[in-house]
C-alpha cells in the first residue's frame, strides 16, 4: 500500500473490444478526478485499446494475448506457455510502476493480469459487466479477487453495482456541445436522427438493413441516420441526409444527439444507452451464449427499449420500429424518462473509492 505522501498507483486491465476497454478507463478517470491516482492500462497490441487509451491520456502497457481455443486444438497445447509468458510480463509491469491494487474486467489480458497480481501479493479487483460472467472473471474471483457484478445472478460472486460509464454520459451534453456534433457530422436541427451502430467492429447484418430502408427513413420518414458500419466493412453508398462512419470515436456526443438508437446489447453499449437517457431497439448478437438478450431483457422490461431478434430485423422492421418511436412525440418521452429511471448511479465513482479504501 502507497504511504501517506506517496501517490496510489494503480492498473486497469482490460482490452481487446470497447466493452472492455470503455469501463476500464471510467474507472481510470474516477481514479484520478477522486483519489489522485496514476493509472497505467494493461492491454494487448492487437485490440482498441492501442487507440482508445492513449487519446484519454492514459499510459498503456502490453503483454501477449491469451485466448482459450473453444474447440480441442493445437493451440490448445501452447495455452500452459502462452499464459505463463503473459504472467510473467504482467508481473514485471506491475513491479515497474510499484502498483498498488489492480482492477480487470475481463477478456484475453485479465486472466495473466489477476495471476500476477495474487503471486505478488497485490490486492486486485473484478468487475464482470455481462449477464454470465466470462471465464478470466470466474478465475479472478477465485484466486482471491474483491468481485463485483453489473448485475445479479452472473454466477459470480460480489456486489452488483452496474457498469462504469463515463461521467458525461450520465450528466449529459450541453447544447453547445450537441449543436457542435450536429454540425460536426452534417446534421439537421429540424430532423430526428436515427443513431444504428454494430459496436467497435460493426455489424454486418446491420449494415445490410440500413441499406435497404435508408431511402424511406430519409424519404417519406423525413429522419436522418448517422450509421457506424465499422471499420473492417465496405463504406455504405452516400445518400442525402445520411451519414456513414467508419467508427464514431465520441459516442457521447453521438448518443446526444440522437433520438433513437438500433444497436446491438452488450453490456458497455447497454448501460451506456440508458445513462445518456436513449431509447433503443436492441438487436443481440445471435452467436456466443445468449448474453447480449440478458443484458437487455431489464431495460426492455422497464419500457426504455425493444428488443428484436437479428433473424427477424429486416429492412422493412427496422422502418416499422424507427417509424412508430420517432413519429410519436408521448412514445419518446416515455422511453427516454425510463431510461433515465432505470440508469444507475456514479458506478465508476463507487469502484474508484472500493480500490482506494482497500489499499490504505
Amino acid at each position: 500500500m502507497p504511504a501517506s505522501n506517496e501517490t496510489l498507483s494503480v492498473v486497469v486491465a482490460g482490452g481487446g473490444t470497447a466493452g472492455h476497454i470503455e469501463p476500464a478507463l471510467a474507472v481510470a478517470e474516477a481514479l484520478v478526478e477522486r483519489h489522485g491516482a496514476t493509472v497505467t492500462a494493461l492491454g494487448t497490441p492487437r485490440g482498441l485499446e492501442r487507440d482508445l487509451v492513449p487519446a484519454r491520456g492514459f499510459d498503456l502497457r502490453f503483454i501477449d494475448p491469451v485466448p482459450v481455443p473453444r474447440r480441442p486444438s493445437l493451440d490448445l497445447l501452447k495455452l500452459p506457455f502462452r499464459l505463463v509468458n503473459a504472467v510473467r510480463q504482467a508481473r514485471g509491469i506491475l513491479r515497474e510502476v510499484k502498483a498498488d491494487a489492480l482492477i480487470g474486467f475481463g477478456g484475453y489480458v485479465s486472466a495473466p493480469a489477476y495471476l500476477a497480481a495474487r503471486t505478488l501479493g497485490i490486492p486486485f479487483f473484478v468487475h464482470e459487466a455481462n449477464a454470465r460472467a466470462g471465464i478470466a472473471n470466474k478465475l479472478g474471483e477465485r484466486l482471491g479477487g474483491t468481485g463485483f457484478n453489473a448485475v445479479a445472478g452472473s454466477g459470480m460472486p460480489g456486489e452488483v453495482v452496474g457498469i462504469p460509464v463515463r461521467s458525461g454520459l450520465r450528466t449529459g451534453d450541453s447544447h453547445a456541445a450537441v449543436e457542435r456534433a450536429r454540425e460536426q457530422w452534417g446534421l439537421a436541427p429540424e430532423r430526428r436522427t436515427l443513431l444504428v451502430t454494430g459496436g467497435s467492429q460493426g455489424a454486418v447484418s446491420l449494415n445490410r438493413v440500413v441499406a435497404g430502408a435508408v431511402d424511406t427513413l430519409t424519404g417519406e420518414g423525413g429522419f436522418q441516420v448517422l450509421h457506424a458500419y465499422g471499420k473492417r466493412n465496405t463504406a455504405p453508398s452516400p445518400h442525402e441526409h445520411y451519414v456513414a462512419l467508419p467508427y464514431i470515436e465520441d459516442m457521447a456526443a453521438a448518443y446526444a444527439v440522437a433520438d433513437l438508437v438500433v444497436c446491438r446489447s452488450g453490456a458497455m453499449t447497454v448501460a451506456e444507452v440508458t445513462a445518456s437517457g436513449l431509447p433503443a431497439v436492441y438487436v443481440p448478437l445471435p452467436h456466443g451464449n445468449g448474453e447480449q438478450a440478458l443484458n437487455a431483457a431489464d431495460v426492455v422490461a422497464a419500457g426504455a427499449a425493444r428488443i428484436v431478434d437479428d433473424a427477424e430485423l429486416t429492412s422493412e422492421r427496422l422502418i416499422a420500429e424507427a417509424s412508430e418511436i420517432l413519429g410519436d412525440d408521448e412514445l419518446l418521452a416515455t422511453m427516454r424518462a425510463a431510461a433515465r429511471g432505470h440508469s444507475v448511479g456514479d458506478t465508476a465513482a463507487h469502484l474508484a473509492d472500493a480500490i482506494a479504501a482497500a489499499v490504505k
